[in-house]
């Protein structure tokens, strides 16, 4: 197995729960090291890459960003009842629905983990149910253990995340796992970094590519860090709606197809001029490319709050925040292309000229 598809198949395997996601930015700063002149990391597990322009002449480069979410939607432990079923919150964006019958990984506090199963009763005991399935509050987590005490003795505590345990594979034209959301923006853009530097693409800025923590309850890492790096620009990776299947309103969601292209959005914090500057991009290179308008819910934001100009290339996913997210391969392999192709045709003046300097 080639070492980018090697990569591809442990970064999405690996665990990266909201607020816990060491082991996945591990495997993700691992890949990217032989690509940049230095890595961090900062105090709550944001990692970034920097490789620094080897213009000649040149005291003081601009900072441009390309950003992805390692962070996937969890589970959160409130408490474990005498009986040793164990009670939950969302810690994320999870879905109650699709949450029973589930197996999952108990990320303890000491490192270790345990499994375990949502529970369900059985259709024959079910008066009814809702769309919606049971309630946050109603749903339990079962280990096999029969008391508080065993669960507790197996290191299981109040606070533990728990994320579902189903594995990246492969499946027609689709990559699929349970979180895609946004650990394939995480492969884009270090996939992005490799072929700069193997195809000896020459940057006149220093090139920052960041993998951001705790998405998916506010966008807390990526704040974090554009108000440490102050970059001159970031072009954010992250998913949005394919609604090319059944039970989506196209009229709400627009009309996003999985396989024609990484979608480009309108929504206000995206700006036009880079927008502009990326349908110019992917015309020039023949990459297809969607519009779409997409929502503020995303790590632009933080960039935007930064008055750093910003835009997003978004993956179309289906099955978003379930665990058999698709991603179609040929949507992964344009957005690492226009990645390329748009840090290629970028230049300090261009750069500039976005900031009305």
């Amino acid at each position: 197995m080639k070492k980018n598809k090697e990569f591809l198949y442990n970064y999405l395997n690996a665990y990266a729960p909201v607020a816990q996601e060491t082991e996945g930015q591990q495997v993700w700063a691992e890949y990217i090291a032989p690509f940049v002149d230095e890595i961090n990391t900062d105090a709550y597990g944001t990692s970034y890459g920097i490789l620094k322009s080897k213009t000649k002449f040149n005291t003081e480069f601009q900072k441009v960003v390309i950003e992805a979410h390692c962070d996937e939607i969890a589970w959160i432990i409130t408490h474990i009842e005498g009986d040793g079923m164990i009670r939950v919150k969302r810690h994320g964006g999870s879905d109650n629905m699709i949450a029973p019958s589930k197996t999952v990984m108990i990320h303890t506090h000491n490192g270790t983990k345990v499994r375990g199963v949502f529970g369900w009763p059985a259709i024959h005991t079910r008066k009814s149910y809702t769309e919606m399935g049971y309630d946050q509050h109603e749903l339990w987590v079962d280990t096999g253990l029969k008391t508080k005490k065993a669960v507790t003795k197996a290191g299981i505590e109040v606070g533990n995340l728990i994320t579902f345990d189903d594995q990246f594979h492969e499946m027609g034209d689709f990559y699929v796992g349970r979180s895609l959301d946004n650990k394939i923006g995480g492969y884009i853009i270090a996939e992005a970094l490799r072929k700069i530097v193997e195809e000896g693409i020459e940057l006149h800025y220093d090139l920052y590519v960041v993998n951001s923590v705790q998405e998916e309850v506010g966008l807390h890492g990526a704040k974090k860090i554009a108000k440490h790096l102050k970059a001159d620009l970031a072009l954010v990776h992250d998913v949005c709606h394919a609604t090319d299947t059944p039970k989506i309103d196209k009229a709400k969601d627009g009309d996003n197809k999985a396989g024609d292209g990484p979608c480009l959005e309108y929504t206000a914090q995206n700006h036009r001029e880079i927008n502009k500057m990326l349908r110019e991009v992917a015309k020039d290179n023949k990459i297809p490319v969607q519009l779409t308008v997409g929502s503020m819910g995303n790590d632009t934001m933080a960039f935007f709050m930064e008055n750093t100009p910003t835009a997003i290339l978004a993956t179309p996913l289906r099955y978003m925040h379930t665990t058999v997210e698709f991603a179609h391969k040929k949507d992964v392999k344009n957005c690492i292309k226009l990645f390329v192709a748009f840090l290629k045709a970028l230049t300090p003046e261009k750069i500039n000229k976005i900031n009305n300097k």
